[in-house]
């Protein structure tokens, strides 16, 4: 279209006077204007209104075409003027084109003007390593950051709970439920994670990006598991590692099901042959009560905002709970000097949003009201409904604030002397 545009812009072609002359003939006493061909563009030459003087209009006829015999007009004569292209439409038609090429190209071939900008401006990752491991990137952002200017942990976790999701879509295995293939949608089924193991080697800070890679492969005969390892995308540092294993979960009866043929050769052919992340963590959790428990919460109750669309708490809003205790009456010097490093939980029931919840944790390995001799120590944790049943069982590990970075400068002091 365009094309022939251009050319009939450059080289009009007009009827000839002897065709108009034999149409006129056949017609009759309908006498019709010279037609120009459809394959052309007509050229408006002095299409300005006649100006009008003393109220009269001044009709100005520049170039007239001659009669013939008959009476019926034949063309004007071609001069210069009437045979230059129509420039507007040849420009119109050359913007359009090359508005669409740039468009595209920046979709296709997207690259940061500065090197502090977020690589995948999308958000929506790729698949690499012959589409068994996901990417994708994420910049820590100012409201995901605590007051020591580090992203928190739940920042993190939602950061593997969302690459997980995309993972599936990138896959072409997100069908209508959360993180559901399509025939996991047609048998109703969900997925629901039982044991999530987390190390936390540096907490991102403000501005940084960080890059998550996520991929699966088979735990069991009826469970999946999950890895995540994310890293500085500048640096490529190792900043966090985790696992997790999964299973299938009926959203109408509420049961664990078995992992159905149809949807095994769904998520098998991206099962990826490899060690898990973290070696897992065989320390058994301990069951509080009221007797073993340090520390009591009571009347914890869900929001809204924290059901997902399973119609279940999601499994993040869980480790906010269990750090209730610490997080809200440990003493504030613990706060400020040490870190979660690292996080074993293991989930044994849903939640929905009328339950009403307790978080029962206790501290050992060391004496926490001595804050200035505080080295690392753990907290078990526990988080079950007012009738006692078990939501939650986890152990958590800290460690002071950058205790890295104080071992090596006690190396360097070292190697000085």
């Amino acid at each position: 279209m365009v094309a022939t545009a251009v050319t009939s812009a450059f080289f009009p072609v007009t009827s000839s006077p002897d065709s108009s002359d034999s149409k006129n003939k056949k017609l009759g006493s309908i006498k019709s204007k010279p037609s120009v061909s459809s394959g052309s563009l007509q050229v408006k030459a002095n299409a300005q209104a006649p100006p009008k003087i003393n109220g009269t209009v001044a009709v100005t006829t520049p170039v007239e075409g001659s009669k013939n015999d008959d009476g019926a007009s034949s063309p004007p004569p071609r001069t210069f003027i009437n045979q230059l292209p129509d420039w507007s439409m040849l420009l119109a038609a050359i913007t359009t084109i090359f508005l669409a090429a740039e468009k595209q190209w920046m979709m296709l071939d997207w690259k940061p003007r500065r090197p502090d900008m977020v690589i995948d401006p999308f958000g929506i990752g790729k698949i690499v390593q012959d589409g068994l491991v996901f990417s994708q990137n994420f910049s820590i952002r100012s409201y995901e950051i605590g007051a020591d200017q580090t992203a928190s942990i739940e920042t993190l976790m939602n950061h593997l709970q969302e690459t997980a999701i995309n993972h599936c879509r990138s896959a072409g295995l997100l069908g209508e439920g959360f993180g559901a293939t399509p025939e996991m949608c047609k048998k109703n089924l969900i997925w629901v994670v039982t044991r999530m193991q987390v190390v936390v080697d540096r907490y991102p800070t403000w501005g940084d990006v960080v890059q998550v890679d996520t991929w699966v492969s088979a735990s069991g005969k009826n469970g999946m598991r999950r890895d995540w390892l994310v890293s500085n995308s500048e640096t490529g540092e190792i900043l966090t590692r985790a696992t997790s294993v999964w299973v299938m979960m009926n959203k109408l009866t509420r049961r664990l099901s078995k992992i159905p043929e149809e949807v095994r050769g769904e998520i098998e052919p991206f099962f990826m042959n490899s060690d898990p992340v973290l070696a897992e963590d065989s320390q058994k959790l301990v069951k509080l009560d009221d007797s073993t428990a340090e520390h009591v919460c009571k009347g914890l109750t869900p929001k809204w905002s924290d059901l997902d669309v399973n119609q279940h708490v999601n499994n993040v809003k869980y480790i906010g709970w269990i750090l209730e205790y610490l997080l809200q009456s440990a003493p504030l010097p613990i706060l400020e000097s040490h870190e979660l490093s690292a996080m074993t939980l293991e989930y044994r029931r849903e939640c929905g949003r009328d339950s009403v919840l307790q978080s029962l944790t206790t501290v050992s390995d060391s004496n926490t009201e001595n804050a200035v001799n505080v080295g690392e120590f753990n907290c078990q944790h526990l988080l079950r409904l007012e009738d006692g049943a078990e939501i939650v069982r986890g152990r958590t590990r800290w460690r002071p604030k950058h205790a890295e970075s104080s071992a090596n400068m006690d190396q360097i002091t070292a190697e000085r002397a």
